[in-house]
């Protein structure tokens, strides 16, 4: 099994389609599978490992949402409460419906956003890279977008009434503040306390110590010269938030803990940290007839290409589902994200298997890059 993968990981480097790769699988019973090809920074001598650490990126929204079901499960926040009823603020939020020139035309929301409508991306945020409209907004009021790590970010405006349409965007950003208000916790001291603490996952926090820095995949982006070009560190180290959205970093050893811990239902080596009921409703449609979009186009291409996934895809609690087997891959009701820097996961519940793959580059889904991940996920199948 382990050769077939290996190449998969070595050829999508040796080809120039990614400029290092790690990837790892688990099975109920634990890692089945690990492999590495590439260096840590392109044009240095140190190679990627599974213990290299990575911007997760969007990967941390699971983190985020499995932190918020915990309150639920505790009695401390209600999904169908009003995101306002824990931060006021929020009920400021206007929908954005246009320019007047180079002025916003704003209106108030029709309805108040809940937080389930945050944990599903039906509260009408959006990200910058994904709408033209947010880009332009950001460009004449000067406000930054949420990578910055500034909190003017959390002034953005709805693009949509709550409840309308799937929008992805900062709606986890805002989950993470509501983690807050409601635990009385930092969300870094609450995700320590209640889930990466319990984990093992020592190598998963908001900001990275000396040492992981050292040992620290920097982000690559294609150079005028086609070759990969390492630009560095892209996150704030002195963010104003602790980012619910974004802001995690991690080894692909230590999130696989994390993925099998949705694999086992809640629980991983006798550690609970959910209920299993809590986990089947992740797993499960939460946003009723509307879809994930079939296409995304990109409003910022050097963050990311335009996504198009096709139909026939939902949204749990901080998942995306596929409604139907995917040939030789993920069964029907696997979940599955990523991150903005190239690093994948699925978890399929199905058939007991969960895999994860990791690079460090922009712009985000690459052809080349999903090329790799749909092949290192058909050679593991096939080995099973």
């Amino acid at each position: 099994m382990s050769s077939q993968i290996d190449k998969v990981l070595q050829d999508a480097v040796a080809a120039g389609h990614v400029p290092n790769a790690v990837a790892v699988a688990a099975d109920r019973n634990g890692v089945i599978y690990e492999g590495a090809a590439g260096p840590l920074a392109v044009g240095g001598e140190d190679p990627i490992t599974l213990d290299s650490c990575f911007r997760i990126m969007s990967m941390t929204k699971m983190v985020c949402t499995v932190a918020a079901l915990q309150q639920v499960e505790r009695g401390n926040l209600e999904l169908a409460a009003p995101v306002d009823t824990y931060c006021p603020e929020f009920a400021d939020l206007p929908v954005l419906e246009g320019f007047d020139g180079d002025t916003p035309k704003t209106r108030p929301a029709g309805s108040r956003a809940t937080v389930k409508q945050l944990v599903t991306h039906t509260a009408g945020l959006g990200y910058f890279f994904w709408n033209e409209e947010l880009v332009r907004w950001e460009a004449v009021t000067g406000t930054p977008h949420v990578l910055s790590g500034s909190a003017e970010a959390f002034k953005a405006p709805l693009l949509a009434d709550p409840g309308t349409r799937f929008n992805y965007g900062i709606n986890t950003d805002w989950l993470g503040k509501v983690v807050e208000a409601v635990s009385g916790l930092s969300l870094d001291v609450c995700v320590k306390d209640n889930i990466t603490g319990p984990l093992g996952m020592n190598e998963t926090a908001f900001l990275m110590n000396d040492e992981q820095k050292a040992n620290s995949v920097p982000v690559h982006v294609p150079g005028d010269d086609g070759q990969w070009a390492v630009i560095g560190e892209i996150l704030n180290q002195q963010p104003d938030w602790w980012a619910g959205g974004h802001g995690l970093y991690s080894t692909p050893r230590d999130y696989v803990r994390f993925q099998r811990m949705l694999l086992g239902n809640g629980a991983l080596e006798g550690t609970k940290i959910l209920e299993s009921d809590t986990v089947d409703a992740a797993f499960t449609n939460q946003i009723g007839d509307l879809d994930f979009p079939a296409e995304i186009p990109t409003a910022d291409p050097a963050a990311s290409h335009a996504v198009n996934l096709g139909p026939g895809y939902k949204w749990g609690y901080g998942l995306l589902l596929n409604t139907q087997d995917v040939p030789g891959m993920r069964r029907a009701w696997s979940g599955a994200w990523a991150g903005l820097c190239n690093t994948y996961f699925w978890v399929d519940r199905t058939t007991g298997i969960t895999g994860s793959i990791y690079s460090q580059f922009l712009p985000f889904a690459s052809l080349e890059a999903l090329g790799m991940y749909v092949d290192f996920e058909q050679a593991l199948y096939a080995s099973m």
